[in-house]
């Protein structure tokens, strides 16, 4: 007897802390997208031979574009495009297995930074506002949009 309620304890602290980090998870989401200039954004970088969306939010900044995970702790972003060393290649429709792994109705938008391939999921809008944000870098700043 005195096994099973050692084992419900155990249970019953772990889902706590499983409560706990999806509060945070939460928290932290409201956090980021609660100011201005954010947007749901999944991406894809070409690292290895496996390649998985992950969820996010992206921000923009004055000439960055700062990417945070979804399902992370941190404070700071997981990703950093530098605006000048960001080239739009192609956008187009989510097709395939891309349909279940990023948000509904999202376009991939499929970007160069730094001789990487790279590729965002976004809403339509949302890319509107990214072209809208790359297009309108100071001068002297090589920016290619689709």
């Amino acid at each position: 007897m005195h096994e099973l309620l050692v084992s419900l304890e155990v249970a019953g602290i772990l889902a706590a802390l499983l409560l706990a980090f999806l509060v945070a998870v939460v928290l932290r989401r409201r956090r980021l997208t609660a100011r201005l200039g954010t947007f749901d954004c999944s991406v894809r970088q070409a690292r290895g031979t496996r390649r998985r969306w992950t969820l996010g939010v992206a921000r923009y900044e004055l000439d960055r574009l700062d990417w945070y995970r979804t399902f992370s702790l941190s404070p700071r972003p997981s990703c950093t495009y530098a605006r000048r060393a960001l080239a739009v290649t192609l956008f187009r429709d989510a097709e395939g297995q891309e349909l279940l792994a990023v948000q509904p109705g999202a376009i991939v938008v499929e970007c160069r930074y730094e001789g990487t391939e790279i590729e965002l999921a976004m809403t339509s809008d949302a890319y509107t506002g990214f072209a809208s944000w790359l297009e309108s870098a100071p001068p002297g700043q090589n920016v290619n949009v689709a």
